[in-house]
């Protein structure tokens, strides 16, 4: 029998006496999609950064092809035949698609970097994938989607990669590039390569990986073939339970308008929308990347304005493109980058949560600082944040808590309509679940949401009603008997 193409074995880290892992392990061989699974804080991700040398294992050993290896950076891992798409983007924004992709490995003549042919590789490489995306672009003007498929073809760009590591690959991009990336994995697959993919989307485990192992705190708890499991199984060896009802829903619509949206456009982005959302309702908006859905709330929200249109909370009408308006008038967005748009990673999870309401904290010039404590440790039980105390830096937190805390800024403006792009991407199932239990009482509390999601299963199992974007136009709206994965896909393609 040959050796595993990478074998981990006994891998720990502690960090500051906390452990991070205690047995890490798995196995991957060639030609295998392994889905590494396993709840926010499991691990994955510290086994993961052991294994491209971005940190140091404090026991345990790699082996690939039967050898030992230890990287000390990147760079190392890199020349060894792993790479990785991270879930994070690591783009430089100002630098060009082609130079982002080959970073570090451009082609030279006579001492200088030789554009020509960078763009003619990067051009090769990109249709090769079928990504539509011009190399001579600047990477800051690319949509997160974008950047992210540019992601995917950097860590493909280095030939002698031989395993290959997925993070949340999908989180950013649409229903059709899923598509192409899946065929490109497979490919790889094929020809040998090991591939290790991480995502918190369960369908896609069942639909891409041969075999899965799990992680639970900071060991790995179970491995095997995914054609032996089914979904319910592999959520209860995540959780160390079994599970109830995945989606959380105990609001009902009233009759009462809160939020209208009224013949609101913004070329080319979209037009002709139309709507109105209920007192607790939870209404869904669904379509591909590129159909309008985020620029719309970005609308309403006030961060840009429109060309025509109004918009109403509880009566009260304003054109939007400011938004202390949007806030006064009651509404709080959360946006689909929580790292980028949402969160002061460098601060506290007090201090985060406090951003939104300092000006009502304040008396002449200072801000109240017992008052203050009191609304953070009010947000921190309702979304059941899980930190060592408000002090707690705000980038250390699992990426469940990190939304939470997003969420829970948002609460604290006591708002009336909640816009929520992407609300669980990149969380795991029971932070999903907390966050779906979060959005169904504020909406059976008499408010409501506006929730963009790209994934059908949780726009469908949350919505009372769904709007479908059509390259920035209203496709059709369904209720809650007619929103099938079917009629909406036929909808928005």
């Amino acid at each position: 029998m040959t050796d595993p193409l990478l074998s981990m074995r006994g891998i720990k880290k502690n960090f500051m006496g906390i452990k991070a892992l205690t047995d890490g392990s798995l196995e991957l061989d060639r030609g295998e999609i392994l889905a590494l699974c396993g709840g926010n804080g499991a691990g994955k991700s510290t086994l993961l950064s052991v294994l491209m040398g971005f940190i140091a294992p404090d026991a345990g050993e790699i082996l690939i092809d039967g050898d030992a290896v230890r990287f000390a950076d990147a760079r190392q891992a890199l020349d060894a035949g792993v790479a990785i798409v991270q879930q994070e983007l690591s783009a430089i924004p100002h630098l060009t698609v082609a130079e982002n992709i080959y970073l570090g490995a451009q082609p030279s003549r006579h001492g200088f970097v030789d554009f020509t042919q960078l763009n003619r590789q990067a051009e090769d490489l990109l249709a090769s994938l079928d990504f539509d995306i011009d190399p001579r672009a600047v990477m800051g003007n690319l949509s997160v989607a974008s950047q992210q498929l540019v992601e995917i073809a950097k860590a493909l760009s280095h030939r002698n990669a031989r395993i290959l590591i997925f993070d949340e690959p999908t989180s950013a991009i649409g229903d059709k590039d899923v598509e192409r990336l899946f065929t490109v994995i497979r490919g790889l697959a094929a020809a040998g390569r090991g591939i290790i993919y991480v995502t918190h989307r369960l369908a896609e485990v069942f639909t891409l990986a041969t075999t899965y192992t799990v992680f639970k705190d900071g060991a790995r708890v179970a491995s095997g073939r995914v054609s032996d499991i089914d979904r319910e199984r592999l959520i209860e060896m995540m959780i160390g339970g079994a599970i109830e009802g995945e989606f959380v829903k105990d609001n009902t619509p009233e009759d009462t308008p809160l939020l209208e949206v009224r013949d609101l456009a913004r070329a080319p982005r979209f037009r002709d929308v139309d709507f109105v959302l209920r007192k607790g309702e939870i209404l869904g908006i669904y379509g591909l990347v590129g159909s309008g859905r985020t620029e719309l709330l970005d609308t309403i929200y006030g961060l840009y304005h429109g060309d025509r249109g109004t918009i109403s909370v509880s009566g009260r009408t304003f054109r939007g493109g400011a938004v202390q308006e949007a806030i006064g008038a009651g509404l709080a967005y959360v946006t689909e980058d929580r790292k980028d748009g949402g969160l002061v990673l460098c601060a506290s999870v007090g201090s985060n949560l406090s951003l939104s309401i300092l000006d009502r904290l304040q008396r002449w010039g200072f801000v109240r600082r017992d008052d203050e404590l009191s609304q953070i440790g009010r947000a921190i039980k309702m979304m059941r944040i899980k930190t060592t105390g408000p002090d707690q830096l705000v980038r250390n937190l699992s990426g469940g808590n990190q939304q939470k805390v997003v969420l829970g800024r948002c609460i604290l403006t006591d708002p009336k309509v909640l816009l929520l792009d992407e609300p669980t991407r990149g969380v795991d199932v029971g932070a999903k679940k907390e966050i779906y239990r979060f959005m169904s009482d504020f909406a059976a509390r008499g408010g409501g949401v506006l929730m963009v999601s790209s994934d059908l299963e949780e726009i469908i199992g949350m919505s009372d009603r769904i709007i479908v974007l059509r390259e920035g136009r209203p496709a059709g709206t369904f209720g809650r008997g007619a929103a099938t994965a079917k009629n909406l896909m036929m909808a928005a393609v």
